[in-house]
């Protein structure tokens, strides 16, 4: 045999010499959760080691991240139920916890590479990202909240705001209000394939912002569709997205090469809730390596086109050494 293919596995040297894809934490953004109080540190029971944390505790948090090379993060608030109405008016007002949040942050760690979520479940009294009325989700009235979330996010000191609420149109309008009121320089990551996915159930419970009727297939995708996503991509593009995103990751590897072999904006993938836990099950039953399946999780994603992950494994790979800054 001429070709032997196990020649260039014979050694690590050699491995390494010519592996294709390669890791680091410059490709992590670490999703973190808030919450209102002082001293407040409650571990998310469907997701071990993740925690809610209140702004102090968040502050210390991201602080031991930056200091083992993590510098991007994705805060997610937890509201509480006595806030939430059905416009999610909450949302946007001034000095609410998350507003506050990203200010502390930013002030504190202005070098730290803060990504906002907008979307309306976390505020409304529907659990929806959208306004509901007779049942419905109106799409073209939503957009005014979300635009008022996302301004409110940029006056905070948001670097990347990330429009997940799958509404038609939403970032042509984020961006043009955006653009108008001097934020030019605020990226927009879209979740641009976000598939009405039975993998975000310990999410929802960890915002408490599951929907309290119905559910979101009117307008997150159906998971049999990928050329879907080819639409919704290039309606992305073309409305001013800086990131295109696709959420969950380990079930749409196809869809992040999809996009990846199809567009020229950078690929994020959202290693979701349900996979973290079912992968920290599987760990914790001794049935996975842990350093050996998380890492081969997350170079998948790499492998497949994916230049930033969401993922809540972010600081336990750097903090255990197994991926190095």
């Amino acid at each position: 045999m001429l070709q032997r293919p196990r020649r260039n596995r014979k050694s690590a040297v050699i491995r390494d010499m010519i592996q294709e894809n390669h890791l680091s934490a410059a490709n992590l953004i670490f999703p973190l959760f808030i919450v209102e109080g002082h001293q407040q540190k409650t571990e998310v029971s469907s997701m071990p080691g993740i925690f809610r944390y209140s702004i102090d505790n968040l502050l210390r948090e991201v602080e031991s991240c930056l200091n083992i090379g993590l510098k991007a993060f994705d805060l997610f608030p937890n509201i509480e139920e006595s806030l939430k109405d059905k416009y999610a008016s909450v949302s946007h007002q001034k000095g609410n916890l998350y507003l506050r949040a990203i200010e502390q942050v930013k002030k504190n760690f202005p070098e730290a590479c803060i990504v906002t979520d907008v979307a309306m479940d976390p505020y409304s009294s529907d659990g929806h990202d959208g306004i509901v009325e007779n049942g419905e989700i109106l799409n073209d009235e939503t957009l005014e909240i979300l635009g008022k979330m996302a301004l409110a996010h940029a006056e905070a000191g948001a670097d990347i705001i990330a429009p997940s609420d799958m509404m038609d149109g939403r970032i042509g309008y984020i961006r043009e209000l955006l653009d108008t009121h001097g934020f030019k320089q605020v990226s927009l990551m879209s979740y641009t394939a976000k598939y009405a996915s039975a993998f975000y159930g310990p999410f929802r419970d960890a915002l408490n912002s599951a929907p309290k009727a119905g559910d979101k297939k009117t307008y997150q995708m159906n998971p049999a569709n990928s050329r879907e996503a080819l639409i919704e991509a290039q309606l992305d593009m073309e409305e001013g997205a800086d990131f295109l995103m696709v959420k969950p990751g380990l079930p749409y590897l196809d869809i992040i090469k999809l996009l990846h072999d199809n567009f020229d904006l950078p690929i994020a993938a959202y290693n979701v809730s349900g996979e973290y836990a079912m992968l920290k099950a599987a760990i914790r039953n001794g049935w996975l390596d842990e350093e050996r399946s998380i890492m081969e999780t997350l170079l998948s994603f790499r492998r497949a086109g994916a230049t930033s992950i969401l993922t809540y494994h972010a600081k336990e790979v750097l903090e255990k050494g197994w991926l190095k800054a």
